[in-house]
């Protein structure tokens, strides 16, 4: 298939990859003028603006926005609904509040511009691992766009069968949902990445008390002096507490076992609020989840070992780079 891609950053450049590699056909465009040089080399058509992209694309187009969530999004959207026209397709792949977009989908309706929402997991690594995408939008047009889908997401590859999962039931073990109408793939990326922040949390003050077992607070027969990146590997193997996050979480301990490197200081993308103001919206007790967005906000007064792991593993699977450090 043709598409565009507005925003060649960390994930944007990545899908274009996969993309390409596919051997899908793909524009692109980007406020960096170097950036789209590089891509160009390796296959992609470039332009310098929005309106020279769009034009390189036949109808019916698909565009697909990796930009910043909030005003950046905005911005580009309002841009390609000047510029779109009947039938095309607006893919917005970024980390967007599902309520915006069952706006912009209710505003693009009248000129018949459809409108696609696709939470997009799989951060710097997505390009050769493979991204999960978690899809919103009509029926017909999320089928029409399934070839771009399947060649983003990792397919089967070595993950066994769930036990009972009939085969062929549907597109999730390939790494892509159609989760429901406009709006759906965002609720349920925003949940993904709610437990995520409860995930990361209960992996950081995990091993804070590992790091801390030697304390001069505690009782000097009850000191121990452990090697985290070697419990970290421990767990990797046969525990019930492995996965990705402590696979990322044991390459940040043995690049640097103290975590010198970070101060500590967390970020939250905006997901994990959208979380905890759903669950209140439904009444719905969301502890551990809300417990984990205070800590990243504390983070950012006080700074323990636990919130260095945290950071850690944001730069491991996201390429998150902590204020002022590049």
């Amino acid at each position: 298939m043709q598409i565009g891609m507005v925003g060649l950053g960390r994930m944007g450049a990545g899908l274009v990859r996969r993309l390409l590699k596919a051997g899908h056909s793909c524009a692109v465009t980007d406020r960096d003028a170097e950036t789209v040089r590089q891509m160009a080399a390796e296959g992609a058509l470039g332009s310098t603006t929005l309106e020279a992209m769009v034009r390189t694309l036949a109808p019916p187009r698909v565009v697909w926005v990796m930009v910043p969530a909030g005003g950046p999004t905005e911005a580009v959207i309002a841009e390609l609904a000047s510029l779109l026209e009947r039938d095309d397709v607006v893919i917005d792949g970024g980390n967007t509040f599902f309520q915006d977009d069952v706006r912009r989908a209710r505003e693009l309706a009248p000129k018949g511009i459809h409108y696609v929402d696709v939470g997009t997991s799989g951060g710097v690594w997505g390009a050769a691992r493979g991204y999960c995408l978690m899809i919103g939008g009509e029926t017909e047009v999320v089928r029409r766009l399934e070839p771009i889908f399947a060649s983003l997401a990792p397919g089967v590859g070595e993950i066994a069968r769930t036990p009972g999962r009939p085969a062929g039931r549907g597109s999730a073990e390939e790494g892509f949902l159609h989760c429901g109408p406009v709006g759906a793939g965002h609720f349920v990326k925003m949940i993904h990445n709610g437990i995520e922040y409860g995930l990361m949390q209960a992996y950081a003050e995990g091993f804070d008390i590992l790091a801390n077992a030697a304390s001069k607070e505690v009782d000097e027969s009850h000191r121990y002096s452990f090697d985290l990146a070697e419990i970290a590997e421990l767990w990797r193997r046969g525990s019930v507490v492995s996965s990705w996050l402590l696979d990322l979480g044991a390459a940040a301990l043995v690049a640097d076992p103290a975590l010198d490197g970070f101060t500590g200081f967390v970020q939250d993308s905006g997901e994990g609020r959208w979380t905890i103001e759903t669950a209140i919206a439904e009444s719905v007790p969301a502890d551990v989840l809300s417990a984990a967005l205070y800590a990243r906000f504390r983070s950012r007064r006080e700074h323990t070992f636990a919130e260095k792991l945290l950071s850690a593993m944001r730069a491991q699977f996201g390429g998150h780079r902590e204020p002022g450090k590049r």
